[in-house]
């Protein structure tokens, strides 16, 4: 046990003070049992009897109750006495009775469902939580523990996580199958058009203002020995040409070029499902794109965006997730306080999962309470328990004079009655 805190030097003293107010009783029945017999002695009348009857009681309860209570803290008068100093030398048999008293009445299935069953938690739950006051207190702590974990989790630790998450399933799955399928679904749908449409446009628009750069390239690829001015013309008929495709094939919707297009993506898209050398292709393409450091460059950038974007939302009062997280606590207080089904099923729940935890754990927790008690101090342990309960115990002994003169008085009264 820890040391001695302010509480327990108050809690001392008081003890001190109820000792010295026993022992206060016990001296005065000394006196009067005392006197009480000299006055006998001095022929002072027959009350005296009575009252040293009385006083004799009281000095045995009194030295009763003073054995008794003193046995449990420490040998009284030094002496190693049987069973006495009970708390000290016991301490640690102490520890495990209480363990196995708090292990078989309250750490019990039977015990743990009836308490909770009575409670109700489900419908006293739903009736708090439907408070908007408490609704909007819990979010606030949701969002607290949110950013606490956020803040603990390491970000090449997650990265790292979600990278291998990322990679271990793309290397589990293969993934030409569903391209295929969608690619053939987009070709059916004529969604591929808009693309083609789009690239036309540019090429169109890319030629028009780039035609020297054709003409270069055309020219800068023939032959040394044909004439310069043939180049050239080669090149322009190149041009023309190119322009005149492109420009067929944009505003032409049925152009053949554009059929071509069509077929190219729908056997793409057969191969992608049922062509083993295609598939083979795509994963090893695949494992390639995965293991290049762009990537996990991407994710690492994609986690911190992730992150600040929560961590902004759960620190606004007024962010789109506290907002809803808010309106579906609200919403489920206002169900669990009027679905009797939806309360049963909350109970259920809490009373499973407690037994569970009680009947999984409980010779855990009884041995925490074992353990801990015998790694106290015995000497401290005493002192620290006589310092809690040391002052009402005191009564005893002060009740115990009192009974005692009591019941000798009594005793000696009927003796007297019947001439004994």
């Amino acid at each position: 046990m820890g040391v001695f805190t302010a509480a327990d030097e108050e809690r001392q003293r008081g003890v001190r003070r109820m000792k010295t107010i026993a022992t206060g009783a016990l001296a005065l029945m000394a006196t009067v049992f005392v006197l009480a017999k000299w006055a006998q002695s001095a022929g002072a009348g027959s009350w005296t009897g009575y009252v040293a009857a009385a006083a004799e009681a009281g000095m045995v309860g009194a030295l009763a109750d003073w054995f008794a209570v003193t046995a449990l803290f420490r040998h009284p008068m030094g002496l190693p006495i049987p069973h006495t100093a009970i708390i000290p030398t016991k301490k640690d048999q102490l520890g495990r009775s209480l363990g196995d008293f708090v292990g078989e009445n309250f750490l019990s299935g039977e015990v743990v469902r009836s308490r909770l069953s009575a409670v109700g938690i489900g419908s006293r739950l739903g009736a708090w939580l439907a408070e908007p006051d408490h609704a909007e207190r819990v979010t606030a702590e949701l969002a607290t523990a949110l950013r606490g974990a956020l803040a603990v989790l390491r970000d090449s630790d997650v990265q790292a996580v979600v990278g291998e998450a990322i990679t271990r399933r793309a290397d589990a799955q293969e993934i030409a199958p569903g391209l295929g399928t969608m690619l053939e679904k987009v070709v059916a749908d004529g969604g591929h058009r808009r693309i083609v449409d789009l690239v036309c446009v540019r090429a169109a628009e890319w030629l028009e203002v780039h035609s020297d750069s054709v003409m270069d390239a055309v020219t800068g690829g023939a032959p040394g020995w044909t004439p310069r001015f043939v180049d050239r013309k080669v090149g322009e008929r190149v041009y023309r040409e190119l322009l005149r495709f492109v420009t067929e094939m944009r505003d032409m919707p049925d152009h053949p070029a554009r059929g071509a297009v069509d077929r190219f993506l729908s056997d793409f898209a057969h191969d992608l499902q049922t062509g083993q050398e295609t598939r083979e292709r795509v994963e090893r393409l695949k494992r390639e794109v995965l293991g290049r450091g762009e990537v996990q460059d991407l994710i690492a950038s994609a986690w911190n965006a992730v992150r600040t974007m929560i961590v902004a939302a759960a620190e606004d009062e007024r962010s789109e997730l506290r907002v809803r997280a808010r309106a579906a606590l609200l919403s489920l207080g206002a169900r669990m306080a009027a679905d009797g089904r939806l309360q049963g099923k909350v109970d259920g729940w809490v009373e499973g999962a407690a037994v569970y935890v009680v009947t999984t754990y409980r010779d855990e927790i009884t041995s925490l309470i074992t353990e801990t008690v015998a790694g106290w101090d015995a000497e401290h342990t005493s002192k620290k328990i006589e310092a809690h309960i040391g002052r009402d115990l005191q009564f005893i002994r002060i009740n115990g004079t009192v009974v005692g003169s009591l019941a000798g008085l009594a005793i000696y009264t009927v003796a007297r009655f019947f001439g004994v």
